[in-house]
């Protein structure tokens, strides 16, 4: 059986807590959902030839809600990720599952507060050691 989405949520949660120290003040109030594939509004939003070409997508909610000017409002950022998606790529390499979650996280929360490459390849590197991949999840 293929991973549920309950077992995908589960490692994203895991990688949350374990994001190394300088990401967590990004995404205090960050919620992850899993889903099978992006709706049709994002679907459009982002003109995919195919809902697989998406494996995660981080959605504001709000400058009032970004990272840590979140502490008091009920408002969060939402961390999208594309189950279907993820184990197609998953299916066609050989990378860990874990680790191809965590590298969807990190692009997503690295591209929407404007990380450069060597940022995110950094938090990689200190969350898997110098032989991160480095090819682009998002």
């Amino acid at each position: 059986m293929p991973p549920s989405l309950e077992d995908i949520q589960e490692i994203a949660e895991s990688i949350i807590d374990e994001l190394p120290e300088g990401i967590d003040k990004y995404i205090r109030k960050l919620k992850i959902i899993v889903e099978d594939f992006p709706d049709a509004f994002v679907e459009q939003e982002l003109e995919l030839e195919t809902p697989f070409d998406l494996l995660g997508c981080y959605q504001s909610a709000g400058p009032a809600a970004i990272g840590h000017l979140a502490s008091g409002g009920k408002r969060q950022d939402s961390l999208y990720l594309y189950r279907r998606p993820i184990l197609d790529q998953w299916a066609d390499s050989s990378e860990d599952l874990t680790r191809l979650v965590n590298r969807v996280i990190l692009h997503e929360i690295g591209h929407h507060f404007g990380f450069t490459a060597e940022d995110i390849e950094m938090y990689e590197e200190d969350m898997f050691g110098a032989t991160a991949l480095h090819n682009d999840a998002g």
